[in-house]
């Protein structure tokens, strides 16, 4: 009689152990799709590192300007929300 509750307890946690329910089902869904996605793309594209023409994008003193601002405002962190604000 005294080892019931042990019992019952050991037997409810392997119960919860080997759920059919997946836990993740949204990522299992979706694993390995970028990979996937990534090895067509150089399959077709297998002549893209050839390609002498820049990307459109930002010159280098606006990407240096953006990335300073960037690191900047990442030292100037909002106080957090949770416990009010304590640190």
């Amino acid at each position: 009689m005294r080892n019931l509750p042990i019992l019952l307890a050991s037997g409810m946690l392997t119960a919860c152990a080997y759920s059919t329910v997946p836990i993740t089902p949204q990522w299992d869904n979706r694993f390995g799709l970028d990979t996937r996605m990534t090895l067509a793309q150089q399959v077709l594209y297998a002549d893209a590192g050839r390609n002498r023409d820049p990307v459109a994008g930002m010159d280098g003193r606006s990407a240096r300007a953006a990335y300073e601002r960037y690191q900047k405002a990442a030292g100037e962190q909002q106080p957090s929300l949770v416990n009010g604000g304590a640190k």
